[in-house]
């Protein structure tokens, strides 16, 4: 028996990252851990944290992404990431994100009074992630 697909869409300030309606499942970072969602699921919103989304279409094809903050909403058999940024695994610079790691590490590990540490980390964070969504074999 087929399994039942439902519509993802990942959308950010500038784009439509994702769009499709035959995602079978998908596992995302809430706020409050990773949660995942199949077809029929019940309504739900949540905010997103910092972390990799996965997902996997009825054709049996599997997608990675980075996502750094934002909403997510269940409902209606449809799943909207609204994102404050949003990145399929084919389209991370690998370059880029280690520049951004590098960059953040040195911030870190100035010391001076006038950085902001929140800011800082939250950068860190999201350049981790998407090294790893980038670097991620499953």
């Amino acid at each position: 028996m087929a399994e039942k697909s439902f519509q993802l869409e990942v959308i950010t300030p500038d784009r439509v990252v994702f769009s499709d309606a035959g995602v079978v499942s998908v596992v995302l970072p809430g706020i409050e851990g990773y949660l995942g969602v199949l077809a029929n699921h019940a309504p739900l919103m949540t905010e997103l944290e910092i972390g990799r989304v996965d997902l996997r279409r009825a054709d049996g094809t599997k997608d990675q992404m980075a996502v750094a903050g934002g909403f997510v909403e269940v409902f209606e058999n449809k799943v909207t990431l609204l994102a404050q940024s949003a990145e399929l695994k084919s389209e991370i610079d690998l370059e880029r994100a280690e520049k951004s790691l590098k960059r953040a590490e040195e911030r870190k590990s100035a010391h001076d009074p006038n950085i902001d540490n929140e800011r800082v980390l939250a950068a860190l964070k999201r350049a981790l992630n998407r090294l790893h969504v980038a670097q991620y074999q499953g």
